[in-house]
């Protein structure tokens, strides 16, 4: 890994610590302080990156940098995509139509000792089969037993398929600023998170920066932001606000697959992890169900093992 991080980065990393969605209370103020976040990052990383994942919250995050890029006269930064080798098809999908409709620079990160083996989620693996570099991430882990479960929402298959696929591109490409779309309000383990986040200690990671643009969004602004902004300026012809209560209530015309929203919002999921790692909340569109009666993320599989404070400490998103 390389050792340091680069001087020529000069941030405030306390930005957003102690504050909440509240300092926000607007969906313009949202808005510009996402934009602000965005111009500074454009302005201070020389290879920056974004991390999507085909879910509601990242789309957000691309869609305001490629917009302050255009802006701003610079390319948009490349768009990694974690393979971790159990997505619903219709995420992969949905990824691929619309890096291309967006022309965007798309890196697929995928844990290659995996890929070598061709394993499939549910593969139980001899370690002594795995490359020592992955041998070594498990013993970071104190995994003692001989065998590995290919699961990616267990603590060991987590770190292994995301962390470690993820952790090889920054390395591989360089990359010294990695823009992410986790909020404030989505769980605990990510309340005290600040707008410039360091990743800077090369015994965990290869050296870089987070960079949250959307901490002060809470769930039903990320929905906002997509029918006042994100679906008019992809859908030619959409009513700006227009929110619609099925797939069946779309302006004439228009069909869901023009729109950059991911087919399993419309299914009733609120948040997207593992094919069987998910779960939908309602037959209904996320964005029409009572946001406020559970935790968006109740369905994900990851979040009841509590062990997101520790992934974090890994580097997890």
């Amino acid at each position: 890994m390389s050792p340091t991080f680069p001087s020529y980065v000069t941030l405030d990393y306390d930005g957003g610590r102690d504050e909440d969605a509240s300092n926000y209370p607007s969906l313009e103020d949202k808005i510009s302080k996402a934009v602000a976040v965005t111009q500074q990052a454009l302005e201070q990383y020389r290879r920056p990156a974004v991390m999507w994942t085909g879910g509601k919250d990242s789309t957000v995050v691309l869609y305001v940098v490629r917009e302050v890029a255009a802006e701003m006269g610079v390319e948009v930064p490349p768009v990694v995509f974690i393979d971790h080798f159990e997505h619903f098809p219709e995420t992969v999908a949905f990824v691929e139509q619309w890096a291309d409709e967006w022309d965007l620079d798309l890196v697929v990160a995928r844990n290659e000792d995996f890929v070598r083996l061709d394993a499939s989620p549910g593969d139980e693996i001899l370690l002594a089969d795995l490359s020592e570099t992955t041998r070594r991430e498990l013993e970071r882990l104190d995994y003692e037993a001989d065998t590995l479960t290919l699961d990616a929402d267990t603590f060991e298959g987590n770190h292994l398929l995301k962390t470690v696929a993820f952790n090889d591109v920054i390395e591989a490409d360089g990359f010294d600023g990695i823009f992410s779309g986790v909020r404030w309000d989505e769980q605990e383990s990510r309340a005290d998170e600040t707008f410039f986040s360091a990743r800077h200690d090369s015994e965990k990671y290869p050296p870089h920066d987070r960079v949250h643009p959307i901490l002060q969004f809470e769930e039903a602004d990320i929905w906002d932001a997509f029918w006042e902004f994100i679906v008019p300026d992809a859908a030619s012809g959409y009513p700006v606000g227009f929110v619609p209560e099925s797939a069946d209530d779309l302006p004439e015309g228009i069909t869901a697959t023009d729109l950059p929203i991911s087919p399993k919002y419309f299914e009733g999921f609120r948040s997207l992890g593992t094919e069987s790692g998910s779960a939908k909340s309602d037959d209904r569109p996320a964005w029409v169900q009572d946001l406020g009666a559970s935790t968006e993320r109740a369905g994900r599989a990851q979040d009841k093992e509590d062990l997101m404070g520790r992934l974090r400490d890994l580097g997890y998103m």
